[in-house]
């Protein structure tokens, strides 16, 4: 069992199956996502291709995006729509494929899929079969598919990496991938992916623009193109739900790949290269405000730590001659920068207790470094720091992704 931050994926994926089970019971009473027809034609569907649906499908209609603006479905393929929902996309591609095709409806709502199971059986569709399971487990054969489309679920995948890697398993060589997806422009704070509800709100759950591209080379894929994307979020009736996407650049984006011909899937240590960029580290440490942190790490290790190294060097029978001017320096010049990153996250939640915390920190540890030595004064001087940082941390979390209410269908 994978932990996000101290809930279990089972806990998401129950918080997610119990929300989309609100939505197959009664579209209709309100949510903090755009639902029916009118969120299928906001996101791009044509009327047309509406046309016809039964309402028992489209009004259930949750999707974020127009995966379908890809064109990559052809009469006879076989297509696995992951998160097929009460078959919307479902129904879409089955038209496309007609009688020598077939699709796969996924999903791991058991009410969306009975729903479905309804709809398929009113309306004599033959050529669809569904499946309940989750993305990160696809219960279907190596190369059996030409096509997955997905609209609005990935980002509610808490192991992305592991959903990615079943979807080229199971595509076929010069298989295609459309999908539609929920990204963001800044990491979500540390603490906002704690709670399984905000998982459901396909916010927290989404990766940074960046990350969520290169997790698809990382994968195999090739032709990775951006098709589109715009703020799904504006038609949120929910004002909370608008808030926590504009502080997070949350957006809906449109996108199509490839699996190649000959499948060249990245080692472990390729992966973890491409991961540990400087340019995708500096987006993470940035974007959730831990600059901060980061310097007053540094300078607890640079003080702390190297006593002790030198300690233990002593105890060893090894002298060793402190610079102590140059100790003092970098102590002080690393507390004096957690205070300069405090500074910059001001404008995020406009809140001065931080601030004035770290600073009072770090003259507190500039005092017994130059002027007069207190062991006491000292740790004071570094505790106050340090929760200056945490109270930073938690005033971003507050206001960018927080939620002032939990709200629930009416």
């Amino acid at each position: 069992m994978v932990a996000i931050l101290g809930f279990s994926k089972e806990q998401i994926s129950e918080a997610v199956q119990a929300m989309y089970a609100s939505v197959a019971d009664d579209p209709h009473q309100g949510f903090h996502f755009p639902v029916g027809r009118p969120a299928a034609l906001a996101v791009g569907y044509q009327g047309k291709e509406l046309d016809g649906l039964p309402p028992s499908a489209l009004d259930r209609f949750v999707g974020v995006g127009y995966p379908f603006r890809a064109d990559v479905i052809r009469p006879g393929h076989t297509v696995l729509d992951i998160g097929s929902g009460s078959g919307t996309d479902t129904l879409i591609a089955s038209r496309i494929v007609g009688e020598t095709g077939k699709v796969w409806a996924l999903d791991i709502t058991p009410d969306m899929l009975t729903r479905l199971r309804a709809t398929l059986k009113e309306v004599s569709i033959e050529n669809v079969e569904t499946i309940e399971a989750d993305a990160e487990r696809i219960p279907l054969p190596d190369n059996s598919v030409d096509v997955v489309t997905s609209n609005g679920v990935l980002n509610l995948v808490p192991d992305k990496h592991k959903a990615f890697a079943e979807i080229f398993r199971v595509l076929k060589p010069e298989g295609r991938v459309q999908l539609a997806d929920i990204v963001i422009s800044r990491p979500v704070p540390l603490g906002g992916r704690s709670d399984p509800k905000m998982w459901a709100e396909c916010v927290v759950g989404a990766s940074v623009d960046e990350d969520y591209l290169g997790l698809f080379s990382e994968t195999g894929f090739t032709d990775v193109e951006l098709l589109g994307e715009f703020d799904y979020f504006a038609e949120s009736p929910s004002a909370d739900t608008r808030r926590i996407a504009a502080g997070l650049g949350a957006r809906s984006v449109q996108v199509v790949m490839r699996r190649p011909a000959v499948a060249k899937v990245p080692t472990n240590i390729e992966r973890l290269v491409s991961r540990l960029h400087p340019r995708r580290l500096k987006m993470m440490i940035g974007g959730r405000g831990l600059w901060g942190a980061v310097a007053a790490i540094v300078a607890a290790v640079a003080c702390y730590g190297t006593l002790a190294f030198v300690g233990f060097l002593s105890l060893m029978g090894i002298a060793l001659a402190l610079p102590e001017g140059t100790w003092a320096v970098t102590i002080i010049a690393a507390a004096v920068l957690a205070v300069v990153a405090t500074a910059f996250n001001l404008p995020r939640h406009r809140q001065p207790w931080p601030l004035l915390a770290t600073g009072l920190g770090a003259i507190l540890i500039g005092y017994v470094m130059f002027w007069g030595y207190n062991a006491i004064t000292e740790a004071l001087g570094f505790a106050i720091l340090i929760g200056g940082i945490g109270l930073d941390l938690y005033q971003i979390y507050r206001v960018e992704c927080a939620p002032a209410r939990v709200e629930t269908p009416r």
